[in-house]
């Protein structure tokens, strides 16, 4: 259902949420101004408390919503019909094309970090949206090593963490990378390069061991 076509509270509740995600995401928890959020949504004060009751719960439900949002896109991939190494660089092109497109994802991830998860740990949402990704990993997984593509000892959640966090590194570090190293790192080229030696890294590891040629 497109936004037009929702209810009004529902329009104005998902506007509050997306100008949460980037007031929080620019400003951090501390810094963050309802006032400015309501605002930018488009709604008057009173209309967003009553729908999220305090700034604590609206930042949750903004973590929340990214959280739904990059989950929804990983489990919206039919990587059931596909090829395993061509499901394997799908997910892995999502992931990346997710923080690409989403910085607001990438800067809430790293304040929660910083404040050691003291809001997240409070969500009954966030947890239950990992289990169906990580199943559907497995048996993408047992798919390619039953086709001999895959070796048999890879685990989903290491392989989900390790993909997650090749992408984040990037898109989190950028800035201080592109200094260190003199060179923009969120240029075109830039950016195709490292996608792709992500992809050849993880598909690497997932490779199933070749058996040795016995000697005459």
């Amino acid at each position: 259902m497109a936004t037009t076509e929702l209810p009004r509270p529902a329009r104005s509740r998902r506007a509050i949420l997306e100008a949460a995600l980037a007031e929080f995401a620019r400003h951090g928890f501390g810094g963050a101004r309802v006032s400015r959020i309501a605002e930018a949504a488009g709604v008057n004060k009173r209309m967003l408390y009553h729908y999220f009751g305090n700034k604590e719960a609206l930042y949750l439900a903004a973590l929340e919503r990214a959280y739904e949002t990059i989950r929804a896109r990983e489990l919206a991939l039919d990587v059931e019909r596909m090829e395993p190494r061509e499901a394997v660089r799908a997910l892995v092109r999502t992931i990346w094309s997710h923080f690409l497109e989403h910085p607001e994802f990438v800067s809430m991830l790293a304040n929660e970090n910083l404040s050691r998860a003291r809001y997240i740990v409070r969500s009954k949402v966030i947890p239950g949206l990992q289990p169906p990704l990580i199943a559907r990993i497995e048996r993408l997984l047992a798919r390619g090593a039953a086709a001999g593509l895959f070796r048999r000892d890879a685990d989903p959640l290491q392989l989900y963490l390790s993909i997650a966090g090749l992408c984040f590194f990037y898109f989190s570090n950028h800035r201080t990378l592109s200094v260190i190293f003199r060179r923009d790192f969120m240029a075109e080229e830039a950016l195709a390069t490292r996608l792709e030696h992500v992809i050849e890294m993880v598909l690497s590891y997932l490779e199933a061991p070749r058996r040795a040629v016995p000697v005459a």
